[in-house]
């Protein structure tokens, strides 16, 4: 039998590109670890999407989180996903370390290729083609985890590449050996043979249930072919959510997004709280360990509550 999906198992993700202060953020977070979800992950890009004006601006996602790990105690924090186009790996290995001391090692490092060209040029940050972004992840994920374990008194160099790095003391180190890597997306070769090398956990965003099993196969034959136990890996999918206490409190909610409550019915967490329920244990079925509900009205505090509450009851 399948174990059912706890509260620790759902886990906050937010979009602040859309426009968010860090006050909004920091009350979603502290909601959240009151209500025991399991964590708070936020996105990392630096320009609105879609015909929102993004007031007051783009947070920086590690600047976000070393915040919340000092304003936070018990909930985790990370990235979905940060992008390897927009630091180099070894200050990213220092900041991602930094703020796992500051929480006490409670950070997970989202990290992926890039996707998101307008932000690139809004912001003056090179955007190369697909393949060499898919590079310079790949050499990313090598750096930081080869410097993360990297003994205390030892050096780490890998000349060569597009990071050459020669005889860095590797510090800081992280509160945890290693902070939990999540690698995610729809590739079908590259992205599950580096999650296979990489992840602790594998996500696919905003995707159907088939295609996640699909991904998810193809990350655990990666993990077979080098020998990696498939099970090591933990399975999650992000999708959004949208919950009413009735009918006409579901339509508010759809409402207040600019979307159609049928639509987020099909393409995501929709609907009355034994409706919700019923969808995540579909997902859980598939082989999803954990959800990341997308939560887009972050002033909504109540719709967290709802969840925690209303939805989890209808879980057990």
């Amino acid at each position: 039998m399948t174990e059912p999906l706890h509260i620790t198992d759902l886990r906050i993700f937010t979009e602040p590109q859309q426009g968010a202060s860090y006050d909004d953020l920091l009350a979603v977070a502290q909601r959240a670890e009151k209500l025991g979800y399991g964590a708070f992950f936020r996105s990392d890009h630096y320009l609105v999407m879609g015909d929102g004006d993004g007031l007051p601006g783009p947070t920086d996602a590690w600047i976000t989180l070393a915040g919340l790990a000092r304003d936070t105690s018990t909930i985790r924090l990370g990235t979905l996903v940060s992008s390897a186009t927009f630091r180099q790996p070894g200050p990213l290995a220092i900041s991602v370390a930094q703020v796992d001391q500051m929480s006490g090692g409670r950070v997970d490092l989202g990290l992926g290729a890039g996707w998101f060209a307008a932000e690139h040029e809004a912001y003056g940050i090179p955007f190369p083609e697909l393949g060499e972004r898919f590079d310079r992840l790949e050499e990313q994920l090598e750096l930081i985890t080869g410097m993360w374990a990297t003994p205390i008194g030892g050096t780490y160099s890998k000349p060569g590449g597009q990071y050459p790095i020669i005889d860095s003391p590797a510090l800081p180190k992280p509160a945890q050996s290693a902070p939990p890597i999540v690698i995610g997306g729809g590739g079908p070769k590259r992205t599950p043979a580096l999650a296979a090398k990489y992840a602790a956990e594998f996500n696919t965003p905003f995707v159907s249930r088939e295609f996640f099993v699909e991904q998810t196969g193809r990350v655990r034959a990666a993990c077979e072919a080098i020998d990696r136990n498939p099970d090591e890996l933990v399975y999650s999918a992000a999708l959004i959510v949208c919950v009413g206490a009735d009918e006409a409190e579901v339509e508010r909610r759809a409402a207040a997004l600019g979307r159609e409550p049928s639509e987020l019915r099909e393409n995501g967490l929709c609907g009355t709280p034994a409706e919700v329920a019923e969808r995540m244990r579909s997902w859980r079925a598939a082989g999803a360990e954990r959800l990341y509900l997308q939560v887009m009205d972050l002033a909504d505090l109540d719709h967290l509550d709802l969840i925690a509450n209303d939805v989890v009851a209808e879980l057990s």
